[in-house]
């Protein structure tokens, strides 16, 4: 199987389980806050459903997917709101279904993109593989806040590899959000995967080191558990700073998560 192949597996199992969270839901359901302030379970999933649309028309349809990035460039938060005001209207039973269609044909889209060419994205072009783990960490995240809004603890897989990996690729995006200059060694990770293996990225002879459990750090990267909750280890100075910092994804921060604010679901 090859590393497309093999993201595209992966992303398919991670949101049929996403599915199955949301989809005996009522309305009052779907109107549940989620931990990312302002948005409910309905604004998770038209959310999600935006950015697969995003990736589909990347892979089919390069010259619309340009337009869209070149409105989105000027004003991203304006043009992320206005997306998500075409979803937030529609019954939840529409907006699952319009999200598992959508889901469906980006994947679709994103499999016949030969491995050894790029798609247009927000910033630069990516190889499919490589925007299939950007999709996996939006997928990642989003799961998170409904799972946590609905109490409910996803059982860690070794799915989560395609994040760990795309994290250590983007390390620099947390100095980037808050305008601070990347150093210039790279970092070792080494990362205990939930089925025991053993993940290792970055020379092994770095000074700079962060080692512990996979899903930890997946949930560190996406913000969406504080690193004080977390079994992750640093050594080095620049590692341990980075640690408050981290994030796989470009742009603002967000408020993250404060130390122990769930507590009671465990991690």
């Amino acid at each position: 199987m090859t590393q497309l192949q093999d993201v595209i597996s992966d992303l398919t199992a991670e949101g049929e389980e996403l599915d199955r969270l949301v989809e005996g839901l009522g309305a009052d359901g779907w109107a549940l806050p989620t931990p990312a302030p302002g948005w409910t379970i309905r604004h998770q999933i038209a959310h999600l459903t935006f950015i697969f649309r995003l990736a589909e028309l990347a892979a089919s349809d390069p010259e619309t997917f340009g337009a869209m990035a070149a409105r989105a460039s000027r004003d991203f938060d304006g043009a992320v709101n206005a997306a998500l005001a075409e979803y937030l209207n529609d019954p939840p039973e529409t907006l699952l279904a319009r999200w598992r269609a959508g889901r469906e044909s980006s994947l679709k889209a994103l499999a016949a993109v030969p491995e050894d060419q790029t798609v247009p994205w927000l910033v630069r072009p990516l190889p499919p593989a490589v925007l299939g783990c950007a999709g996996y960490m939006e997928l990642f995240g989003h799961g998170q806040d409904i799972a946590d809004t609905l109490g409910v603890r996803r059982e860690p897989t070794d799915r989560i590899r395609h994040l760990a990996w795309f994290a250590t690729l983007t390390r620099d995006f947390g100095y980037q959000a808050r305008g601070l200059t990347p150093p210039a060694e790279e970092f070792r990770f080494e990362l205990t995967a939930p089925s025991g293996e053993l993940w290792a990225f970055g020379p092994k002879d770095a000074t700079q080191r962060i080692t512990g459990p996979a899903h930890d750090f997946c949930l560190l990267v996406v913000r969406r558990r504080h690193r004080d909750d977390l079994a992750l280890t640093a050594s080095g100075a620049e590692a341990d700073g980075w640690l408050d910092i981290a994030q796989a994804y470009r742009g603002p921060a967000g408020q993250g998560r404060t130390p122990g604010q769930f507590a009671t679901t465990g991690r």
